[in-house]
């Protein structure tokens, strides 16, 4: 005779920190930061199409404080470093950062004094999306996997140091794999006999 038995109908048990968690992860606002070609990318991924809005992002933020996910799309100058950390800064936390394309994640082909080699020497980093530019499937994935991210993360600051300590990690499971329909189990096929002489 457990708990669940005892309750009324329509009643849902969980842990405050997955409840919370949930609610991130179901309503991410991006604040959009498009610098060159990897922004078209990203707005075709919000176009009905793919329909971010299924994930409950229908709405790309302009003001960064009202945004959780900073998408920087595309490569970051110099001249551009101070405004994104300042962007960043405007964000309310918890926050998240996707570097989408390899500009972004690396500097790219972009291997000169102008361009900031990888976006994490302004900005912590919590997904790289690798592509030049990548496609927008690709950037859902990295969204799903920021929402597996979000399901994972500790409330508060005793949680967080128990589960450093432990060495959890959350798995990075492709989307293809982690939500592809189950394959029914056939019998075996066997190979055809072959007699000699054609009997």
């Amino acid at each position: 005779m457990g708990l669940e038995e005892n309750l009324p109908s329509g009643v849902l048990l969980t842990s405050v920190e997955k409840l919370v968690n949930w609610t991130r992860k179901s309503s991410l606002w991006p604040a959009t930061f498009g610098l060159a070609c990897c922004a078209i990318e990203m707005m075709t991924t919000g176009a009905p199409r793919y329909d971010l809005a299924r994930f409950g992002m229908e709405v790309f933020r302009a003001s960064p404080r009202q945004a959780d996910l900073m998408i920087v799309a595309g490569r970051v100058s110099n001249k551009m470093a101070p405004v994104l950390r300042q962007i960043y800064d405007q964000m309310p936390e918890p926050r998240w950062v996707l570097a989408m394309g390899v500009c972004a994640s690396s500097g790219g082909m972009f291997n000169n004094y102008a361009i900031v080699q990888g976006v994490d020497h302004v900005v912590p980093v919590d997904m790289y999306l690798p592509g030049c530019p990548p496609r927008p499937e690709m950037l859902m994935d990295a969204i799903l996997k920021i929402h597996a991210k979000i399901m994972d993360e500790p409330l508060g600051a005793k949680r967080a140091a128990e589960l450093a300590e432990s060495g959890r990690r959350t798995p990075m499971i492709p989307s293809s794999v982690k939500y592809a329909p189950k394959a029914k189990k056939s019998a075996p096929k066997t190979a055809p006999t072959v007699t000699a002489g054609g009997e």
